[in-house]
């Protein structure tokens, strides 16, 4: 697959306390880790008919395509019965993502001669990349999403684990904007076949990959000893405020104490 360039135990007594008691880390983690396990040689789609279609349907889908297709980027079919072709992904990353610190930006040679440029240092920097730029892949039919996210990130030598993120086909509907996430064995050339390469009716877009669960063995050692550092500052934060309720309320106990008993019985 190639990448176009163009490219953070109180002490309770009162029931209105309850609740300041039992405090959660606000930090919402975003990712359900897709099974590290999918067969790389299924390729599967929402769209996918029962039966596999023939290198006859296939041929009359890309030739239909490509009459289509206004940018010079049609899709070509081997002998085989796979082809190739070109996906655009829109980027919505609204987090930072981790690079290496002070490494050039990969070149065309390091590209073709698939030199790791993230494995040259330790040193680690987090930035943000642009928010919605769009990224053309030349990718085949059996590239499965998971290979493309690999891919993106690897273009980007972003070192985030790629379980941080999913990809989502974009569709439009009764006027609306649907966003449906794609599983990591899907294949994203086959269902740009079947939609066509009108961009309005499908387009693609990776997005972290939030869900309501935490998948914690996809973080490394350095973010989850973060995570605990996060967790324990919001901790003794929590109990200091609790502590400071509770002695402002026992200094007035005792000051009405102290006025009840000096009054004549």
């Amino acid at each position: 697959m190639t990448v176009d360039s163009s490219m953070s135990s109180g002490y309770c007594s009162l029931d209105e306390e309850l609740e300041d008691c039992f405090f959660t880390a606000k930090t919402t983690f975003f990712r359900n880790a897709q099974s590290k396990h999918a067969p790389k040689s299924v390729c599967r789609a929402a769209e996918e008919p029962r039966r596999p279609p023939t290198l006859q349907e296939i041929r009359q889908k890309i030739d239909s395509y490509n009459t289509r297709e206004k940018n010079c980027l049609g899709m070509k079919l081997s002998e085989d019965g796979t082809y190739t072709g070109f996906i655009k992904v829109h980027l919505k990353l609204r987090r930072p993502v981790t690079v290496p610190a002070g490494i050039r930006p990969q070149s065309i040679y390091d590209a073709i001669k698939e030199v790791n440029l993230a494995a040259t240092t330790d040193k680690r920097t987090s930035f943000y990349l642009p928010l919605d730029a769009i990224k053309q892949l030349h990718i085949s039919s059996t590239t499965t999403v998971s290979e493309v996210i690999q891919g993106l990130l690897k273009k980007f030598m972003v070192v985030d684990n790629p379980q941080k993120f999913a990809l989502f086909k974009r569709t439009h509907k009764d006027g609306q904007v649907l966003f449906q996430k794609l599983s990591v064995a899907d294949c994203p050339l086959y269902l740009r076949l079947l939609a066509g390469p009108d961009t309005d009716i499908l387009s693609f877009v990776l997005k972290e990959n939030e869900t309501g669960e935490v998948e914690w063995d996809a973080f490394s050692i350095p973010e989850l000893q973060n995570f605990l550092t996060i967790l324990e500052k919001e901790e003794q934060d929590k109990i200091q405020q609790v502590q400071k309720k509770y002695d402002k309320f026992r200094q007035k106990l005792e000051e009405a104490l102290r006025e009840s008993q000096g009054k004549p019985g």
